[in-house]
């Protein structure tokens, strides 16, 4: 079954230490230091090596979500502090001079838009971005592609297209506003419609919001996304 985690920025905006122990002792082996605020960064790199991570065999963080041309040089010379192991998921509107992205290599994680980006929702238009960043992989963000299209054709096309970069899934839903939510009925049956296209090795990261007593009911319809590709390999094989 592919690993599950949550990201920090879903539990305690900011307070990494406080996610952390929310969440220490779940059936997660993945997690995602959410770092999109500019000053979380800094603040991350000072705690990164006192953070109880033992319980997680996969470690990603989410640069910034917004920051300026001048700021660029920064966040990657902060970033590149952190250990290589983790995984680095950047929005595509972020990447300004791609050339300093090029340090990262494989450690940078490009993650498909929503519907309010102006780029970086399709295959379209993260191909050129690729070509860029020849080996940066790639975050499907289920949400994001549902939104964009709500019949899943384009996420289909994303990880038929990038498969060979898939590093990563996040998964949540989306309200009008695109703030994110626990997942509904409806958003399990759409996402397990292209479930089986994910290797069982690769993380999916929550970002649904919610309550410490909530954490628990959202592993599980995760769970139910996973287990949908074990039942239709199942029944699909003659008897």
């Amino acid at each position: 079954m592919n690993p599950i985690g949550f990201s920090t920025g879903a539990l305690a905006l900011g307070d990494f230490d406080t996610a952390l122990r929310l969440v220490i002792g779940k059936p997660l082996t993945a997690v995602e230091l959410s770092a999109l605020r500019r000053s979380e960064l800094p603040l991350l790199l000072h705690e990164a090596t006192s953070l109880d991570l033992h319980q997680f065999a996969y470690v990603a963080l989410h640069a910034p979500s917004s920051f300026s041309w001048d700021e660029e040089p920064e966040i990657v010379r902060i970033l590149l502090q952190f250990p290589r192991s983790w995984k680095i998921i950047l929005h595509p509107d972020t990447i300004h001079d791609h050339a300093l992205w090029l340090q990262l290599g494989q450690q940078a994680v490009i993650e498909n838009m929503d519907r309010r980006k102006p780029n970086g929702r399709s295959v379209e238009e993260l191909a050129p971005l690729f070509q860029l960043l020849p080996e940066a992989q790639f975050c499907l963000d289920l949400a994001h592609a549902q939104q964009w299209d709500t019949t899943m054709s384009e996420a289909y096309l994303l990880l038929k297209s990038f498969s060979d970069r898939l590093c990563q899934i996040h998964v949540s839903q989306l309200d009008s506003a695109s703030h994110h939510f626990p997942l509904s009925l409806s958003s399990i049956r759409a996402f397990s419609e292209v479930a089986w296209l994910i290797p069982d090795d690769v993380p999916f990261i929550i970002e649904s919001r919610v309550k410490p007593e909530e954490i628990d009911d959202e592993i599980r319809r995760v769970q139910a996304i996973i287990k949908s590709v074990c039942a239709a390999t199942y029944h699909s094989v003659p008897a």
